[in-house]
């Protein structure tokens, strides 16, 4: 099961990977239309920031979207996150200090 928690995690990185190199070749792709548009240093500018700060947007709605879908998969996979591990554990500690066993080592 761990196997599909890190092809998860590879595909995901990989989106995002994917992702930063378009955005770079179209910042290169603004430059050049700056340039051949003969834009004023703060039109183009301007015309990068708007391009930028959309980008950024879309940027974070993807990365939300493919959290989402990777929670998903591995919850319908039936795969445990580190935190329902942690938690587990911990209620674990409690229930044996409760009942006066309470010489299992602390995480």
């Amino acid at each position: 099961m761990a196997d599909i928690a890190e092809l998860m995690k590879k595909a995901m990185l990989t989106g995002i990977g994917l992702a930063l190199k378009t955005k770079d070749e179209v910042e290169e792709y603004l430059n050049d239309m700056e340039k051949r548009l003969n834009l004023g240093e703060k039109d183009g500018r301007q015309f990068i920031d708007e391009f930028q700060k959309r980008y950024d947007e879309a940027q974070e709605k993807l990365e939300a979207r493919v959290e989402k879908a990777v929670r998903d998969i591995m919850k319908k996979a039936d795969v445990v996150t580190m935190d329902e591990l942690k938690a587990l554990k911990k209620e674990i500690r409690e229930l044996k200090k409760a009942i006066g066993k309470d010489d299992a080592p602390a995480e």
